[in-house]
């Protein structure tokens, strides 16, 4: 289920943003980021549609992932 980034608490979403940019085996390139660049990508990102927060039921967990 997609969950719309604009109806979550601000400090839930930077929770849940900071918990995806610090997973082990996220790349971010050539180039060394701050957590706080890495936030502000994705941030970017949910705001431009790139990518999406998405609910598993099945799971019981929450992810962030590219609109295909």
């Amino acid at each position: 289920m997609n969950i719309p980034w604009q109806e979550i608490d601000p400090e839930t979403l930077n929770n849940l943003i900071e918990s995806f940019v610090l997973r082990e085996g996220t790349d971010y390139g050539l180039h060394e980021k701050s957590l706080k660049q890495k936030v502000n990508d994705v941030k970017s990102q949910l705001i431009n549609g790139s990518v999406a927060i998405f609910w598993s039921e099945l799971h019981q967990s929450i992810d962030i992932k590219p609109i295909k």
